[in-house]
């Protein structure tokens, strides 16, 4: 599911940044550190770094449904759980050019550009599991992210501070297999005639 979801963001970057910078930009989903970029990534690069996933509370629906089928037969569905997965998006620029900041900047204001033109990711981008999911997978860009203390969350990395964008999608994940359920359509009456009974 996990690797799906990367996947997705992957896709979506890729089909919609700039045809420049789709060539040159590597998305990346490594530790924003101080040992960044790993020897799997060459710069520059946009990384997505997922921090936080958790049942999104709001959403929690205890239902459970029938899928009633040509044959007569049923099926018992259970509600899937949402989920919500917090990543943090960073940019690195490429260590060649003459002002690292400004590319940098460049690079992430691209990057907030794809993520704010979907309120949903579009179903064209969805991998795996996450395709044909409904209702569509909601996002919520460029809102108060799960961490508490940026600088905190730098300084347990070991990294500087650096500008960044905090993303979240929420994800139907089915817990529960379906169960073939046998429905009453039939109703037998019985009537007993008691003793003594005026007839």
């Amino acid at each position: 599911m996990i690797n799906a979801l990367d996947d997705t963001l992957m896709t979506l970057f890729k089909r919609e940044f700039p045809q420049a910078l789709t060539e040159q930009v590597h998305v990346s989903f490594a530790t924003p550190d101080d040992q960044f970029p790993p020897q799997s990534v060459t710069l520059p690069a946009i990384d997505l770094f997922l921090y936080d996933i958790r049942e999104n509370l709001e959403l929690r629906n205890n239902e459970v449904y029938l899928e009633r089928r040509s044959d007569g037969s049923s099926t018992k569905i259970q509600a899937p759980v949402r989920i919500d997965f917090s990543y943090l998006i960073t940019a690195w620029p490429s260590p060649n050019v003459p002002d690292p900041e400004e590319d940098e900047h460049r690079l992430l204001g691209e990057a907030m550009r794809v993520l704010l033109r979907h309120r949903t990711i579009p179903e064209e981008f969805l991998q795996g599991p996450l395709a044909g999911q409904q209702p569509p997978l909601p996002v919520s860009s460029l809102q108060p992210g799960r961490l508490q203390s940026m600088g905190e969350f730098w300084q347990a990395l070991g990294g500087k501070p650096k500008a960044a964008l905090n993303y979240q999608i929420t994800v139907s994940v089915e817990v529960a297999a379906a169960e073939d359920v046998q429905l009453v359509t039939d109703k037998l009456l019985k009537i007993r005639m008691e003793k003594g009974a005026a007839s």
